[in-house]
């Protein structure tokens, strides 16, 4: 059974979660696990959760003991750091999800940790914005979650059960690779457009340039997962177009949020993995090609 959750990253997703968590099965049901460094830098901190003042406990990296769930939730290029520091809080029974984007962080998590801790997870559907240490959002959408076809699904039904305990809105899914795919599609439309273009879901969905790479860059997607076995359709497009016509207009995603910042963003995992994929099946991807370009271009300049 599934009582102590640990959180690696307390970004958006992290504080999303971690809040949801607090609020429904308490305080000590949630710790966030962080390096030396970062528990020294946000000790003095004040998080807001939709402008309520949010008090997490903060465990160091060496102190930390095994615990039932480890949800990660950093960045990309952080990643490898993560897995340090969650080393003390993974033991035999620990479940692990990933609210990562991209189609990539279940299988580096796997190297270390093992494939059979690990249930795949897509988080779909909120609009999420944090600017410094405030999360705003109006819509938390839901976790997708199950795992590859022919695996054991005894962790999956144990999530399930605590996620009906804590009322975490989910989804289970029969195909969840289709559904990590088509929310990568999703990703590498929407987020490297809104950066590269300086703009809102609005701004993407509105007829003009931005609409038009936006959907270049998902079709692209969709060439390469049907090279890679995954069956993603023109219908999947227009239903992850559908889901984005619900978030808060002039809200925007994490890659404008991060340029908006000036920090690093995930278009290594967005374009670059399409690139990467498109070369190996000969697929021409000048879409992604023209977003990676200009995302670095952008970062180049900060």
């Amino acid at each position: 059974m599934i009582e102590k959750t640990a959180i690696i990253g307390m970004g958006a997703l992290g504080l999303l979660y971690g809040s949801h968590i607090a609020d429904h099965a308490g305080s000590d049901a949630v710790t966030f696990v962080v390096s030396d460094e970062r528990r020294r830098r946000y000790r003095d901190k004040i998080f807001t959760v939709n402008g309520k003042v949010v008090d997490f406990t903060l465990e160091s990296e060496e102190e930390a003991l095994p615990v039932d769930l480890v949800i990660v939730a950093v960045k990309y290029h952080d990643l490898e750091s993560a897995l340090d520091t969650m080393k003390n809080c993974v033991g035999s029974h620990t479940v692990i999800m990933s609210v990562m984007n991209g189609i990539s962080s279940e299988r580096i998590i796997a190297e270390r940790y093992g494939e059979e801790n690990i249930v795949y997870t897509v988080a779909q559907g909120m609009d999420a914005v944090k600017i410094g240490d405030d999360l705003t959002f109006s819509q938390m959408g839901k976790l997708h979650i199950g795992v590859p076809a022919g695996r054991n699904d005894a962790l999956l039904r144990e999530v399930v059960s605590y996620f009906d305990r804590i009322e975490m809105p989910y989804v289970t899914e029969e195909d969840i690779m289709l559904r990590m795919w088509s929310k990568f599609m999703l990703n590498v439309g929407v987020n490297q457009t809104c950066m590269v273009y300086g703009t809102d879901y609005a701004g993407c969905l509105k007829p003009g340039e931005a609409h038009d790479v936006m959907i270049a860059a998902m079709r692209e997607v969709k060439a390469v997962a049907n090279a890679e076995g995954i069956g993603i359709t023109e219908e999947t497009i227009e239903e992850y177009i559908d889901i984005l016509r619900t978030l808060r207009p002039d809200s925007v995603p994490s890659m404008r949020q991060d340029s908006m910042q000036k920090r690093k963003t995930e278009v290594d995992m967005f374009a670059g993995t399409v690139i990467e994929l498109a070369e190996k099946h000969g697929i021409p991807v000048p879409a992604n090609e023209f977003l990676f370009y200009r995302a670095k271009q952008i970062e180049a300049a900060y």
